[in-house]
């Protein structure tokens, strides 16, 4: 509640934009739920300076996936599950979301997509609605 209120003056004093990122990524760490996929071998969630969030997945045996949107394309960003986990769907305007797989057996794909489905764990309804509002600041700012 605290993180809340705090996040709340800072939108409203023009906080630091750097103290934003590095919350919302350090939110972004601790919350994505690797657990449903066993031979992920790394992931790297981030929220970016220029209002890109993006998702790298490196899985066993090289395998990596990227997607990536900037948050202007956003139409709408929900959670459905509770606190203990559940998935952060984004999603945008058009086919917005870039993603590309690389070192796959099946060969390098890139296509488009419109919703990104990610799974989280602890997501407290305060921590969400933190992250919306950092969502919106930075999709606000991009316009």
């Amino acid at each position: 509640m605290i993180l809340l209120a705090l996040l709340h003056l800072s939108f409203t004093t023009g906080a630091d934009e750097q103290q934003l990122l590095d919350w919302s990524n350090k939110c972004f760490s601790e919350s994505y739920d690797p657990s449903g996929d066993v031979k992920l071998k790394k992931y790297d969630w981030t929220l970016t300076p220029d209002a890109f969030i993006r998702l790298r997945k490196t899985y066993d045996k090289g395998k990596e996936e990227y997607y990536s949107f900037q948050l202007h394309r956003l139409s709408d960003m929900s959670y459905i599950g509770n606190a203990a986990g559940g998935t952060l769907k984004f999603k945008t305007i058009a086919d917005d979301i870039i993603v590309q797989t690389y070192n796959d057996r099946k060969g390098d794909i890139d296509s488009m997509a419109t919703e990104l489905d990610i799974p989280v764990k602890n997501m407290q309804p305060e921590r969400i609605d933190s992250l919306q509002m950092v969502i919106k600041y930075f999709k606000d700012k991009g316009l």
